[in-house]
């Protein structure tokens, strides 16, 4: 059966930014449903994402819309799975167009 990374990511590290701001809100997350159209939270960061699956690499890569403290922001990313033992562990990127971008790190939620 082909390991799949549908489902929701709990963001256990970010490259750019610490725990106590990714997790200021909300627990960090990113939410990857088999439509393609999810959603994701970090700090004051939201977006609604749109993209594709790569089941070969066992990857989604997206475009996303959003807010940052309450302004319009929009971006790229992708995340995947780490490993072919580990289907509860992910690791990925989130860029906003023209700005930051940050590699991240995540669990699969329960």
């Amino acid at each position: 059966m082909a390991r799949s990374i549908v489902g929701t990511w709990h963001i256990t590290e970010m490259s750019m930014w610490n725990k106590e701001y990714f997790n200021m809100e909300v627990q960090a997350f990113v939410a990857v449903p088999s439509n393609g159209l999810g959603t994701f939270q970090f700090g004051l960061v939201q977006g609604c994402m749109d993209g594709t699956f790569d089941t070969a690499e066992h990857n989604f890569h997206f475009s996303w819309e959003g807010t940052d403290e309450m302004d319009e922001c929009e971006g790229e990313g992708w995340i995947a799975l780490d490993s072919e033992m580990a289907e509860d562990t992910a690791h990925g990127e989130l860029s906003f167009e023209s700005g930051d971008s940050s590699t991240f790190k995540a669990k699969r939620a329960d």
